[in-house]
């Protein structure tokens, strides 16, 4: 069962967040080793709690094993609530903020002009994947952004990620290296109605 998510599930999605992004090659070259895993959560959960459920959308699957962030073209305020956890964000990045940086940067040549549905971020709890559940809480994001005529749009630094997003009308705009050493990203629009 996919539903929307709660203020009240804040915690919990943020740690299946991160323990979906535990490994991920862009978290893992923009966030300090240092305590990762303690950085990563607090990270995800500032995105839920000031960004998705505030300004956003979000699903989640009824126990929470997986979750889909998405901000929409109404999601007034969210640039504004990022802007403010800016410094909040780099403090986090700890050692790897100037990598954080230049990676936002890089990624923002990239990102459309037109108003998007921007999927920010979705993981699976590592054991609760192969289920398709990561696939059915996108797709209600999917559906939402169809019905209001607006495209979809991503990006993923996970070369595995690239064929599930095709099979869900998603298509290659753009494949960069980040800076600074950075992983292979793939940013993948997803037109009305794919």
């Amino acid at each position: 069962m996919v539903r929307e998510a709660a203020v009240g599930d804040v915690g919990r999605a943020a740690d299946t967040l991160a323990a979906a992004f535990a490994d991920y090659p862009f978290t893992r070259h923009t966030i300090s080793a240092d305590d990762h895993a303690t950085r990563l959560r607090e990270f995800q959960r500032l995105f839920l709690a000031e960004v998705g459920v505030p300004h956003g959308r979000v699903w989640v699957t009824g126990g929470l094993d997986a979750v889909a962030v998405w901000t929409t073209p109404d999601s007034g305020g969210a640039r504004a609530v990022m802007e403010r956890l800016l410094p909040a964000l780099v403090e986090l990045a700890g050692d790897r903020a100037p990598a954080y940086a230049g990676a936002e940067e890089e990624m923002d040549r990239h990102r459309p002009t037109e108003p998007v549905w921007f999927l920010g971020t979705v993981g699976v709890h590592p054991d609760s994947r192969g289920r398709g559940l990561g696939r059915a809480v996108i797709a209600a994001g999917l559906r939402e952004a169809d019905a209001a005529g607006v495209p979809a749009f991503l990006e993923t630094s996970a070369p595995r990620n690239v064929g599930l997003y095709e099979s869900l009308g998603f298509g290659v705009t753009a494949e960069y290296d980040l800076p600074d050493g950075g992983p292979r990203t793939w940013s993948m629009l997803r037109p009305v109605g794919a």
